[in-house]
């Protein structure tokens, strides 16, 4: 497992670093976010869905209520906001498979609820929050998907 650490300064480099991150996935990626609320885990998807190449023209919200967003893009983008789950047992009720394994990039939010469900490949994203611009973005997993990330963020500027 490798791990980078980020400090965004503002939701402007938060999308940015998620344009890239999104950029460099592939179909059948999973992305894990985890982070209190406010800590910028609906932006990063954002930004996330645009690398991805979800369309200007579709707005990126947090589906709370619904649970689930889909969208087209260069890669099919699925959007989970779990908030609202009480854990596992719940996303297995919903069917989550079709989601995770369905070639589909999955970001998940609030994904530490079913951490017992996520593959060994999954690539995690922990946000801080630590001021009202600023967040701590602590990504890992798997060596090489990290390192094709890494090596895309510090050609986007960020070290």
């Amino acid at each position: 497992m490798i791990d980078l650490h980020l400090i965004s300064e503002s939701p402007e480099e938060t999308l940015r670093i998620g344009r890239i991150v999104g950029e460099n996935l592939k179909g059948g990626d999973i992305v894990a976010l985890i982070g209190e609320l406010g800590s910028g885990k609906t932006c990063l998807t954002q930004g996330i869905a645009r690398g991805a190449g979800v369309s200007e023209r579709y707005q990126i919200t947090s589906p709370t209520f619904t649970l689930v967003n889909e969208y087209p893009g260069r890669i099919p983008f699925v959007h989970l906001d779990i908030y609202r789950l009480s854990g596992s047992r719940d996303l297995v009720e919903m069917g989550y498979e079709d989601y995770f394994y369905g070639g589909s990039v999955v970001v998940i939010e609030w994904a530490e609820k079913i951490g017992d469900l996520l593959p060994g490949e999954t690539i995690y994203i922990n946000l801080e929050y630590l001021d009202e611009n600023r967040r701590k973005i602590l990504i890992s997993g798997e060596n090489d998907r990290i390192m094709k990330i890494r090596n895309a963020l510090k050609e986007g500027g960020f070290h």
